[in-house]
């Protein structure tokens, strides 16, 4: 069974044991949380939400928190001496898919 969620204005294809990387949640390590499904697939069984699925949950842990890889932003402007290099490392958390809920 996978479900499609949507975790920091983002969406996550997952099934039961997955450990994915998202957008940085407000949960401390080892706590467990539940998020809403917006589509449940089983086999040959699709269920699509409207916005979500009603009933339908997806338990997760935080495993842990951490940055991503550092990307570089570079800004320039020819003739004017204008040059601005950045870098940004997005902060994430990484997350075990505990159990996937299809509700009725």
């Amino acid at each position: 069974m996978k479900a499609v969620i949507k975790l920091g204005g983002k969406q996550h294809i997952c099934s039961e044991g997955d450990v994915i990387l998202a957008e940085k949640v407000p949960h401390e390590v080892g706590d467990i949380f539940t998020s809403e499904v917006l589509s449940i697939i089983d086999g040959d069984d699709t269920k699509i939400g409207n916005p979500v699925v009603e009933g339908a949950t997806v338990e997760f842990k935080v495993l842990h928190h951490g940055k991503g890889k550092k990307v570089i932003v570079q800004k320039y402007r020819p003739k004017e001496n204008y040059r601005i290099r950045r870098g940004h490392r997005q902060h994430q958390s990484q997350l075990k898919i505990v159990k996937i809920d299809a509700g009725k």
